[in-house]
């Protein structure tokens, strides 16, 4: 089961992350979301959880805890669409094109 949390303290890395969640059960991964530029944490992150009860519960436990100064979002995770892959824009290729 795919959890998204939101409100993480930005000093939280990924092993903090992982002992948080693993009271619940087995965690198959655990990524704080990091900014490409500074390298820093955005607060948020998301967590794979082996069992599905085991997320349940972890999202059960901890929303609306306070790990920092705010409260912890924990969430089931959406599924994100995939975006094209040219940008969504494709030339016409027959757009100067004669017909004889």
């Amino acid at each position: 089961m795919k959890i998204f949390v939101a409100g993480l303290p930005y000093d939280l890395d990924d092993a903090e992350l992982e002992e948080i969640f693993e009271k619940f059960g087995p965690v198959v991964s655990a990524k704080v979301a990091l900014d490409k530029e500074t390298g820093k944490s955005k607060g948020f992150a998301f967590i794979e959880m082996q069992n599905r009860q085991d997320g349940m519960d972890a999202i059960e436990h901890l929303n609306d805890v306070s790990l920092g100064k705010k409260p912890l979002v924990v969430k089931e995770a959406e599924e994100r669409p995939s975006a094209p892959r040219s940008g969504g824009f494709r030339p016409n290729n027959n757009f100067n094109r004669r017909d004889r």
